[in-house]
């Protein structure tokens, strides 16, 4: 089991920056490919990036590509989403997930998920 926690999310305005944290623990943090999704109220989940276990490749969703960036901190087992220019379509909660593979995260197929953090941006 892993379990993952995210923190980070809260109301900002259009074009500034939040960072998003998420914690995990359990099995080790480096088996997994982590990545990020949202739901944005009335839609549906949606991948936003990606992560691989050794933190040399990044797949990213294209409306945030350029103004989001994914990283791991393995010393503190943690997934983190730095986002800026932020827009009020960028509204969504945020989920933490790993995955066994890194073309599958991109497929929805995920083996934990976080709670989630509410990102909400006004405009």
């Amino acid at each position: 089991q892993v379990q993952l926690v995210e923190s980070g999310g809260g109301l900002v305005q259009a074009g500034g920056s939040l960072r998003l944290s998420c914690a995990a623990s359990g099995r080790t943090f480096s088996n997994y490919v982590m990545g990020w999704f949202r739901r944005a109220p009335g839609k549906e989940r949606e991948f936003v990036a990606a992560i691989s276990r050794g933190g040399s490749s990044t797949a990213y969703a294209d409306n945030v590509n350029g103004r989001f960036t994914i990283s791991r901190d393995y010393a503190k087992n943690t997934a983190i989403l730095q986002m800026n220019s932020l827009k009020p379509e960028d509204t969504a909660v945020y989920y933490c997930a790993a995955s066994s593979g890194f073309a599958s995260i991109r497929r929805n197929d995920v083996d934990y998920w976080g709670k989630g953090t509410l990102v909400t941006v006004s405009s």
